[in-house]
């Protein structure tokens, strides 16, 4: 099975990759510069490559953290897997590289300073050529990191620095300034991560076989199915964004590019079929000593990651393959608009309080994000029920209400606008920063996780251990800390806005991911540690409770205040050059900005204030209560030896 699987894999992705390359033309010689037929053929089979080692080097290590333990023989053969994958991708990723220069640039290869020279400037000072350079880099550190790492929770940060070799290849699925783009980046990065974990993960499964008994294979493969299904999700969400942006309407599913789209969908629902039959039937009848059916599973097995090697060459023929909507840089259209040259969306209608419900801009990664947060929330809450624990209904629908919100505000009118105008952009802060946490915290999801999720007794971490393990660290024990939470939650609004982050958050679609996982982060905490159920390191007295609230309020109101009152214009060549002929002019909508900073912001804050003070007030009737259990307890002990000692002070002093 070590051999046969890979090599099904491999096989089945190639054939793919050529017959989607000769049915959809994506290897046809062009017209002008044409680089050759090696580099034609060549490219389109070392990207399929590049994503197969991405897939080996990611599954085996996600696979590795959540599913397999440092007790197990499984365990160092896993990263031994990644190491070799990644040495793969690295070797991958350097070929094309250089077959996309050849491409780009029409050289021939020489041996001169002039090619040489050529060559460097390309990886060096073009976009194309510094990205698929990043990912050579990270690959090869990958690499060095795997042979060299085996403690699990620095392998977490391996697997992070895998994940991020994928960053340059996902910012390359769309033109720059062409519409649709930060979708077509969004989707094309969460398919190019979750294909990773649920290709890589079943490769690993395939090359551990020796070492896994049937006892232990249920376990593992119970872990996978979990990654693989909410892999299966967002490979088919993130692929549906991706075709609608490329093929635009129904009728042309029957172009070259809609037949390939039509074929992945079919292969896709293949494959979804093949995971409910192993690891929904085949794997909850497996027994010890069960040959026959241990001996069909594999095989089965083997015939799922061959139909993945098909999936993974038609997309690789894709990748090549004209797109019926042509990816055309607004700034090469002669009729864009101001508003089209910055942000390659035309100018949204005038804004009005109905079209803030009315408008939306999905952004798949936060629906995604938002759907699942709720529902393994729900699956916790019915696991607990289901074995007679109790779980307030209010943690619930507070929980509820900040994923939706949440959502609201990342696919919403605000996302729409916040573009556009700098008063709608200061909305979503206080929305995120403030709102959704103050919504969020009272859910406890650390105490639903701790209570809900199964405890691993092998060794290995499963989401409740990393949870628990993150929440205890040293690092949470800092940032959580109410001074600290409240130095970053209030101190990040001048460092953010009086930096180049605002440009960077504004202008660049990465960027505005990072601005709202801040903005969330920040106020989570500072909220958690005024209100927060679930268990940190230290909290204040409920005095100090307060003041830190007032003051840290006092200091966001200042901020409000100072944008009011300012004239300068903050991004001046983003928001002052828009182009908008319709609401308040770029300076007059900044101090509007200031003024939700300033007003909005308070109406959370009252909120904070009174649930501090309830509280407050809980817990003096609590340690009233407890102190009068204690007395009668005791029979008044306490306080008779308090009588009693202030009777022998009172007797030394006469």
């Amino acid at each position: 099975m070590r051999i046969i699987g890979p090599a099904a894999l491999l096989l089945a992705a190639i054939v793919a990759t050529v017959a989607g390359l000769v049915y959809g033309g994506g290897a046809e010689a062009q017209l002008l510069a044409d680089p050759g037929a090696v580099v034609r053929w060549g490219l389109p089979v070392a990207k399929l490559l590049v994503n197969l080692g991405a897939a080996g080097t990611i599954g085996a290590l996600v696979l590795t953290c959540f599913a397999l333990s440092p007790k197990e023989r499984e365990y160092g053969t896993a990263i031994d897997l990644a190491a070799g994958s990644a040495a793969f991708l690295t070797i991958a990723s350097a070929i094309t590289g250089f077959l996309t220069f050849l491409q780009v640039t029409n050289a021939t290869i020489s041996f001169n300073d002039t090619f040489s020279a050529t060559v460097g400037q390309f990886f060096s000072q073009i976009e194309l050529g510094q990205a698929w350079l990043s990912t050579t880099l990270i690959a090869a550190a990958v690499t060095v990191l795997c042979f060299a790492v085996r403690n699990q929770t620095a392998l977490v940060f391996v697997t992070v620095l895998a994940l991020l070799a994928l960053l340059p290849m996902a910012q390359q699925g769309h033109s720059a300034g062409a519409e649709g783009h930060d979708a077509a980046i969004t989707a094309l990065g969460l398919h190019l991560v979750f294909a990773a974990v649920w290709l890589g993960g079943i490769l690993t499964i395939i090359l551990l076989h020796k070492q896994l008994s049937s006892a232990r294979l249920r376990e593992v493969v119970g872990r996978y199915s979990t990654l693989a299904l909410v892999s299966f999700v967002v490979v088919a969400a993130s692929g549906y964004v991706s075709a609608e942006l490329r093929v635009g309407s129904w009728d042309r599913l029957l172009t070259g590019y809609g037949i390939l789209v039509l074929a992945k969908v079919a292969l896709l629902l293949v494959l979804g079929g093949f995971g409910v039959l192993q690891r929904r039937y085949l794997i909850g009848r497996m027994r010890t000593g069960a040959g026959r059916t241990d001996t069909f599973f594999w095989w089965l097995v083997v015939g799922e990651i061959a139909f993945m090697g098909l999936a993974s060459g038609v997309a690789a023929a894709l990748a090549r393959t004209a797109t019926p909507v042509a990816q055309v840089v607004t700034t090469a259209i002669p009729t864009a608009t101001p508003a089209q040259i910055l942000t390659g969306e035309p100018l949204p209608p005038e804004l009005t309080f109905a079209r803030y419900f009315t408008e939306w801009n999905f952004d798949l990664a936060w629906v995604l994000f938002c759907a699942f947060g709720i529902f393994f929330y729900l699956a916790g809450v019915r696991r607990l029920r289901r074995r007679g624990d109790s779980w307030p209904l209010h943690r619930t629908i507070f929980w509820t209400l900040g994923m939706v919100t949440l959502f609201y505000i990342t696919n919403g009118g605000v996302n729409v606008y916040e573009k556009y105008l700098f008063s709608t952009h200061m909305l979503a802060h206080m929305a995120l920063t403030m709102l959704v946490p103050v919504l969020l915290v009272p859910g406890a999801p650390v105490t639903l996780a701790a209570r809900a999720i199964r405890m691993r007794r092998d060794g290995s971490r499963g989401p409740r251990e990393w949870i628990l393990l993150a929440v205890h660290s040293r690092f949470a024990g800092i940032i959580s800390n109410p001074i600290v939470a409240a130095v970053l939650f209030a101190g990040s609004l001048w460092v953010f806005y009086y930096t180049s982050l605002f440009s960077w958050a504004t202008t660049d679609h990465i960027g505005h991911q990072w601005m709202i996982v801040h903005f969330l982060i920040t106020g989570y905490l500072f909220v958690q540690s005024l209100i927060g159920i679930d268990p940190v390191p230290f909290r204040l007295p409920y005095t100090f409770r307060l003041l830190l609230l007032l003051g840290t309020m006092a200091f966001h109101a200042f901020f409000g205040l100072a944008l009011m009152t300012g004239t300068g214009l903050l991004l001046a060549d983003w928001y002052g050059a828009m182009g908008r002929d319709w609401g308040l002019n770029a300076l007059a909508d900044q101090q509007a900005g200031g003024g939700i900073a300033w007003s909005v912001g308070e109406i959370p804050t009252i909120a904070l204030a009174i649930i501090v003070a309830i509280q407050w007030g809980r817990s003096d009737d609590k340690e009233t209560k407890r102190r009068d259990r204690n007395a009668d307890r005791t029979g008044e002990a306490e306080l008779n030896d308090y009588n009693d000692r202030l009777a022998r002070l009172a007797a030394h002093d006469r």
